[in-house]
Formats: structure tokens, sequence, C-alpha cells
């Protein structure tokens, strides 16, 4: 991946929705993301802007099988994720979520495995990751930022972890946050609930740099220039190796990520979390509000 092929133009190839089949093309376009090539570097995109890239199964699905793509192609150098639209991600689909509401607790475990092997995956992708975020990221959004090796925000991005006002927790996503942010960044986050600003996000580790939306595109191309001076093999190694000094490896997380579904599973069905579920979908404050 030389300096130009960081900036190389876009093929315009669109197949049908649902083409996808092997190798991903330039521009193939699935229901639920959006995946382009630009000379090394595979640029993926959330691609449910009109409910703010939110999350359902055909999303984590579908970017699961993405990554995975590229982490085996060895003509991929960097991948770039970033959002259609006004959003990074805002977290977790309405319907989704209705759906999770009257699901049981075997049922919610499994969904949120699926979200753990996204996860996972892009942790531990054996290329360098970039997010490239503008407008919301909230919740799972937020998990994907910190699950990426660097992360470049706009200045008007907002950020939230707000489960706790659903009587939920963010179980599946905790991994990464703690430790983007650090221990005591999260509890604060976690426990409050609150919304932070770009600002703030990097203050605390979220991101690495916040710069002008109108100039997010030219700093995410000047990170990717650095990377392409870099060796491939040595990025790999470099990668394990600041995850393994961590300690961090990929059996430990994956007994993490079912503990931490096991959790999600229980709040999810518990008295608490189905009173914090009905009112946010019933658009009213839950009853510990008073």
């Amino acid at each position: 991946m030389g300096d130009a092929s960081a900036l190389a133009p876009v093929k315009e190839h669109r197949p049908q929705v649902g083409s996808y089949n092997g190798r991903l093309s330039q521009g193939a376009l699935m229901s639920a993301i959006l995946v382009t090539d630009r000379g090394t570097v595979r640029h993926i995109a959330l691609n449910r802007p009109d409910v703010h890239n939110a999350f359902d199964d055909g999303l984590i699905a579908e970017l699961t099988t993405a990554l995975v793509d590229a982490g085996r192609d060895n003509a991929v150098r960097a991948l770039v994720l970033t959002g259609s639209g006004a959003s990074f991600s805002a977290g977790a689909d309405l319907n989704w979520m209705r759906g999770m509401a009257g699901a049981s607790e075997d049922e919610n475990r499994e969904d949120s495995l699926r979200l753990a092997a996204l996860l996972r995956t892009l942790q531990f992708l054996p290329k360098p990751t970039i997010a490239r975020v503008h407008g919301a990221a909230y919740g799972g959004g937020v998990g994907l930022i910190a699950a990426c090796d660097i992360a470049i925000g706009a200045e008007g991005a907002k950020f939230g972890l707000t489960e706790v006002k659903l009587g939920l927790v963010p179980a599946v996503i905790s991994p990464y946050v703690v430790a983007a942010v650090g221990a005591r960044q999260a509890r604060r986050l976690f426990v409050s609930g609150e919304i932070f600003d770009a600002a703030e996000a990097c203050r605390i580790g979220l991101l690495h740099r916040v710069v002008p939306a109108d100039g997010l595109d030219e700093a995410v191309d000047f990170t990717l220039k650095l990377l392409a001076k870099a060796g491939p093999q040595a990025q790999r190694e470099a990668k394990q190796l600041a995850l393994r000094m961590a300690g961090i490896d990929q059996q430990n997380a994956g007994r993490i990520d079912s503990d931490n579904a096991e959790l999600i599973a229980r709040l999810r069905v518990s008295d608490e979390g189905q009173e914090g579920l009905g009112a946010f979908l019933d658009k009213r404050a839950p009853s510990w509000t008073g």
C-alpha cells in the first residue's frame, strides 16, 4: 500500500443487493453495509442512514462476514470503518430492541454472542483498522470505535453508553471500552449513561484525534499514508504485540464474551430490564425515575 494507493479513486461497480459471495467487489452494496476498495484500503460503511446506522441482526451478520473477508484478503492492507448519512451508529435498532424485550433468556444470549463475535473479529483483524467517526455514536457504535486500532472523529460527534437508563449494562462492548478508556472512566460512563462530545472522547482515549468535520477525510487519508509506509507483516505482529502485552488474547476474549452474553441476557429478561425496555419503547419514563 503505497502513498498513492491510499488515495486512489474508487471504481464505481455496484452489484445488486444480496449479491455478496466470497471476495467483496469494489462498491459491493449489501442490504446493511456498503463496501468499497480504494487501492489497497477496504472501506466499510454501515449503510442504514434512515435509522442512523442502528444495529440489527442483518447488519451484525453482514459486517462480521465483511470483516472476515477483509482479514483474509491479501490485497487489503488497511480497513476504514464509517457510517453512511448523518451518524456513525446510534446503537440498537428500535425493532431489534422490541425483539429483545419479547425474547427468552436463551435467545437473548445467542443474540448477544453474535454481537460479541463481530466485535472480537474487528479487534483481532490482522490489518490496521481506522474508525472514521461523525454524528451520533452510541452503545454498540462506541464498541466498534473502541475495537478499532485508530479512531478519528469529527468535532460535532456525540457519544453515549446509555444502557443503564434502560435497566441494562453495556456488557458485550465493555472489554473494548475499558481497554480504550480505562476502568476509572468506564465506571463513570457505565453508571451515569451521560452523553459526551468529541473533545471528551479524545481526552479519555476513545478517540485519538478530533478534527473539524470538513477535515475528517483528510485526517483519515493522512493516517493511511502513515500506515502505507510500514511492512504488513510487522503491522500484524505489532498489533498482536500490543494486545498481548495488555493481556488480551482471542481465547480469553471468547470466555469473557460468553460471560457477558450471559449477563446481558439475564438483565434483559429481569423485571428491571423489562421495565426499562418497555418504557423506552412506549416513550415514557421508567418506574424508578419517580
